[in-house]
């Protein structure tokens, strides 16, 4: 089978194994019921056979969050109300034409470039267009309709979102900050491997397309933490600080992404001095520095909190050795300064992250009455 074809695979397979993934799922389900219930009450109450706002407006409130379900809903429901409006102003007064579906939009885009819109700005345009091209937009005696149907989508859309097992990341947000370090580990240990067999140009470019893709990770992490902490608010399951040993996710993530930094520099000096360029290490530093590598990488994998103190004090006794063999007078010392600095940096900085291993996500703490 050809990558092509195994790519949906592998990503099958990898999504399957975030739990990010299954928060998404849970999410789409409810916002598929909000919208038949919603279309139910809307087809029964209102005794519409094209209510069709009460499911869109439904799946539009189903956020990520119950806090911005409820804010984002506020200004949902003004998007939808103006849009609404706008298309019965352009197919009641105007009539309904190529012209007035252009001119609707565009007006109906400008509106919702305004702040106050925020991210529902698109709202606006997309209601009008939906209502214009369904043949509804020239009937104004329909215009309460229109508006209760979006109302009822809105209601129901928040309701299920607050009631029915309301979303709180803070196990995400942990799991997603505990896989970082540990593909960290394994990419460092992989690179000892690879520069100790002679490695190329072209292994060093894929350790820092490796880095990047850690790097993003931890952007992913930070959404969630932030997200954590939206998620706690209004949410009857009550609130649960996430935290590593009574560390915050916040501090964790700082000190990974200092690891991630040092580690694209070290990668970027690797990739200089690859296999074919004129640098040759002195054989008492570059088989130390290898094993050392590969140890942090192993440490930091294993979250091997009793290895890191030894570990910095072979780094130290290593650039003492050279200084001590006037080192400093040999061509590459510049190189293996910036390496040993380098990987100084990452095991300090993952020394503190394997300390608060594991992610400890605490039961509810509820407020206490009277």
């Amino acid at each position: 089978m050809t990558d092509g074809v195994l790519r949906p695979w592998r990503w099958l397979r990898e999504s399957v194994r975030d739990p990010l993934f299954y928060g998404d799922l849970t999410q789409t389900v409810k916002a598929a019921v909000a919208a038949v219930v919603a279309w139910v009450l809307a087809t029964h109450l209102v005794g519409h056979s094209q209510a069709f706002l009460a499911p869109w407006s439904a799946v539009l409130t189903v956020h990520a969050t119950v806090y911005r379900s409820l804010s984002q809903g506020l200004r949902q429901v003004g998007a939808s109300v103006l849009g609404v409006l706008i298309a019965f102003v352009f197919g009641d007064l105007i009539g309904f034409s190529s012209v007035t579906l252009g001119l609707a939009i565009l007006v109906s885009l400008l509106i919702g470039r305004h702040p106050r819109f925020g991210d529902e700005g698109v709202t606006v345009a997309t209601t009008a267009l939906v209502v214009l091209t369904t043949g509804v937009g020239d009937d104004s005696a329909s215009l309460g309709t229109r508006l209760l149907d979006t109302a009822i989508g809105i209601v129901v859309g928040v309701l299920v979102n607050l009631l029915v097992w309301p979303p709180l990341q803070d196990r995400l947000a942990a799991r997603r900050v505990a896989s970082i370090d540990e593909r960290l580990g394994d990419l460092l240990s992989r690179m000892a491997n690879e520069v100790r067999a002679g490695h190329s140009r072209e292994q060093a470019a894929d350790w820092i397309e490796d880095v990047n893709a850690i790097d993003e990770r931890i952007d992913d992490a930070w959404g969630l933490v932030r997200q954590a902490r939206e998620s706690a608010r209004f949410n009857f399951r009550g609130r649960r600080i996430v935290r590593r040993r009574g560390r915050p996710l916040s501090d964790v993530l700082r000190r990974l992404e200092q690891a991630v930094a040092e580690t694209r520099s070290m990668a970027g000096t690797l990739e200089r001095h690859a296999k074919g360029s004129s640098a040759v290490w002195a054989d008492t530093f570059a088989a130390a520095w290898v094993n050392l590598l590969w140890d942090v990488g192993q440490a930091v994998s294993d979250a091997d909190t009793e290895s890191f103190e030894a570990l910095l004090w072979r780094i130290d006794d290593l650039s003492s050795d050279l200084v001590a063999e006037d080192g400093t007078r040999q061509p590459q010392w510049p190189v293996y300064g910036a390496l040993l600095v380098n990987l100084r940096n990452i095991t300090d900085s993952l020394d503190r992250v394997a300390e608060a291993h594991p992610i400890q996500v605490p039961g509810h703490v509820r407020r206490k009455v009277g």
